[in-house]
Parts: structure tokens; C-alpha cells; sequence
């Protein structure tokens, strides 16, 4: 795209003293009369940008705008270059890759090793996330509502809704927008929608609303306080889940944890996954629906 390639050409500029023509054509693969149409078009945006004929000659930034030579650090263009890798891992593709380079600007230090920071949004999904996430960028970008089938805790629906947002969140890929059916704002998770279409009805923007993702109540209402005795052995399940600060432990080295859980089905599922290394013991009405459960699975294998 020529946005991009304005980008790259001014990003090389900064930090290089002179290029010649020729060789931002060659690295942008485009011909020696459209960089010298970015050319014009970057002097018309206010970049004082010279040329000097001749061998040894180029094109340049004019002296007095080399004091904004640096437009972030070596440092913040690594977490840059980090964050638009990171897009490729999940998107399948390397389309980013090019961008990648123009912001290098023939700087090779951040894919020689010199980078500290690596982002791998991609999952076990990642045929099937692809192309969701293309779809739904298509859609936002465009304002289309997007339609598809929904597997939901409390059953299966279909769902017509305005996209507004592709969210990272808890390992996980949402679309976050204004639902036909509840009439709000929801959160749906990629991994659960299925016949993802992108529709010809064209929205109008609402007022912008972030989810907000400070409370997971704020996302997800309906909390369950959990309160359990671990095993010690589960400890570290705890801390990658919860964090380090999530139970106390007791005389005996068991793990007395407590939290604030929103879904009971999950929460279920998740219990058991301890097998008996985990005793349940509040809200009292899951624990019982707990060894409902059990006693059903233990008539099964019986």
C-alpha cells in the first residue's frame, strides 16, 4: 500500500544520511518514477527533502530536520517490530513481513538476535482463527455486521452483530461488539462461533465502548466466590492460573485458595480436572451439584 511505503521511505530517510532513487525502487519493488512521485508528495506534507545530482549524490533530509532523526528508540522500535510479528503468528501470513522491513529501514539488528521481546499469538486453532480474524477485520473496517453460530454455556444460537473490536485476551481471540439479540454489548469467543459470514448491512458507528477488562465481572457478570483446600502439590497450577497471591497455605502444606469465578460450568470442569486433589468448599450449592456429578461419572464406570 503507498501509505506504507511513504512510511518506509521517510523511516529510511531518518536514518540514513543519503539513498538514491534506485535503491528505493529495489527495495520497495516499485519503478524509479513512483518513488520519485512518494518523493514529491512527502515534500508537499512539509518533510524538507533535498536531492544532489551526481556520483556520490541522492536523496536526502534537509540538516535543520535531522534534530527529529530519531522518532522513537532502538528500544521502542523492537517492542514495535515485536507487536506487528506478533500479527503474522496468527494471521498465518507473512504480509507483515515487508512493513517490517520498511520500519527496519536496513537495520538488521532486531532478526539477527538483537531482539529481547517475542510474541506468538498463534494456537492450536490457527487454521481455523485466520481466516475469523480476516473476516471480522474486513467487517470492522467496513462497518458490515458479521453473522454466525454461537456455542455458548447456556446453549447454541445463531448471533448478527456490529463488530468493533479483535481482542487478546486470556490466551484467547473475542470480537467485541453490539449484539442484535441481547441488544448491548458482548463478547463472543473466536474459537466458539462457527459459519462466520460477513453480511452486505452496513452500520452505522455507535458511540465507542471499550470492554472493559480491569474486572473480569465487567465482561463476564454473575461472580462466584470459590473458596477450596488444594493439595501442595497443586501449587503450581495455582500460580500460572491465579497468580501467587490467590491461596494461603496452611500448617499442614495444604492450600486454602479463594477467588471470585463467573461461570459454575467452568468452574465445575475445572475442579475436576484436580481429580481428588481438591476439596470444594463453598458456595455450598456448587459443591453439592459437585458430587452430583461425580456420583453420575461413578455410576457410569460401574
Amino acid at each position: 500500500m503507498k501509505i506504507e511505503r511513504l512510511i518506509g521511505i521517510l523511516s529510511i530517510l531518518l536514518q540514513k544520511d543519503m539513498v538514491t532513487a534506485p535503491f528505493l525502487a529495489e527495495h520497495f519493488e516499485v519503478s524509479r518514477r513512483t518513488i520519485n512521485r512518494d518523493i514529491e508528495d512527502l515534500c508537499k506534507a512539509g518533510i524538507p527533502i533535498a536531492t544532489r545530482q551526481g556520483t556520490g549524490g541522492g536523496i536526502y533530509i534537509m540538516d535543520n530536520y535531522k534534530i527529529s532523526k530519531t522518532l522513537v528508540t532502538n528500544a521502542e522500535m523492537q517492542d514495535i517490530l515485536a507487536g506487528i510479528r506478533s500479527l503474522d503468528s496468527v494471521n498465518g501470513t507473512n504480509q507483515y513481513k515487508q512493513l517490517m522491513e520498511k520500519l527496519e529501514a536496513g537495520s538488521s539488528d532486531f532478526l539477527v538476535g538483537e531482539q529481547s521481546v517475542l510474541i506468538d499469538l498463534s494456537s492450536w486453532y490457527k487454521e481455523s482463527l485466520a481466516p475469523k480474524i480476516q473476516i471480522i477485520r474486513s467487517a470492522i473496517k467496513g462497518c458490515r455486521k458479521i453473522t454466525f453460530y454461537y456455542y455458548g454455556p447456556s446453549g447454541e444460537s445463531r448471533r448478527t452483530i456490529e463488530p468493533y473490536y479483535l481482542v487478546f485476551q486470556w490466551s484467547n481471540w473475542y470480537v467485541w461488539g453490539w449484539c442484535d439479540t441481547r441488544k448491548d454489548y458482548r463478547l463472543f469467543k473466536l474459537n466458539r462461533l462457527d459459519e462466520l459470514a460477513m453480511t452486505e448491512y452496513v452500520f452505522e458507528k455507535r458511540p465507542s465502548v471499550l470492554p472493559d477488562f480491569t474486572s473480569v465481572e465487567n465482561v463476564f457478570p454473575g461472580g462466584i466466590h470459590v473458596k477450596a483446600l488444594f493439595e501442595a502439590d497443586c501449587k503450581w497450577r495455582l500460580v500460572e492460573e491465579f497468580g501467587t497471591h490467590c491461596f494461603e497455605e496452611q500448617a499442614d502444606g495444604k492450600l486454602l485458595f479463594q477467588t471470585e469465578y463467573t461461570d459454575k460450568e467452568n468452574l465445575i470442569t475445572w475442579l475436576l480436572t484436580f481429580r481428588n486433589k481438591v476439596i470444594l468448599l463453598e458456595p455450598e450449592e456448587i459443591r453439592k451439584e459437585l458430587c452430583a456429578e461425580l456420583q453420575k461419572t461413578l455410576q457410569q464406570y460401574k
